[in-house]
This record gives structure tokens, C-alpha cells and sequence, in this order.
């Protein structure tokens, strides 16, 4: 039963991964917000754009509409 328990310094390197790996992120949206680029992420499967002005939008913003000239 012991084999399968993670080791504490296993856990400790682990959530310094995590902790690296969300500052990272955070710094990556920082960027995109101040240089007016959208983030996107997958909520429930469903890829949504953070617009610059904060507000969340399923529709691509790279697309332009159809039908328009």
C-alpha cells in the first residue's frame, strides 16, 4: 500500500509546479489585456473570448460577420 502513496517531496515539487505554472498564466492574461488582445478559454466546453473591455463573448472576434461588406 505504500508504493502507491506520493512522497512529500513528490507533493511538495508538484504544487510548486502549479503555483509556477498559475503565476505564469496570470501573467500571460495581464499581457494580452494590456496590449488589447482577447484571452480565450474553454468554459464547459464552449470557447468564450475575454474582450478587452472585460466582458466575456462566445463569438470569435478574429471572424468577421457574414454578410457584411
Amino acid at each position: 500500500m505504500a508504493d502507491s502513496q506520493i512522497g512529500l517531496d513528490t507533493y511538495r515539487r508538484a504544487d510548486e509546479l502549479m503555483r509556477i505554472g498559475k503565476q505564469a498564466v496570470r501573467r500571460a492574461q495581464e499581457e494580452s489585456r494590456r496590449l488589447g488582445v482577447p484571452n480565450v478559454y474553454s468554459i464547459d466546453g464552449v470557447l468564450c473570448y475575454e474582450l478587452p473591455n472585460g466582458e466575456l463573448s462566445r463569438d470569435d472576434p478574429y471572424v468577421e460577420p457574414s454578410g457584411e461588406e
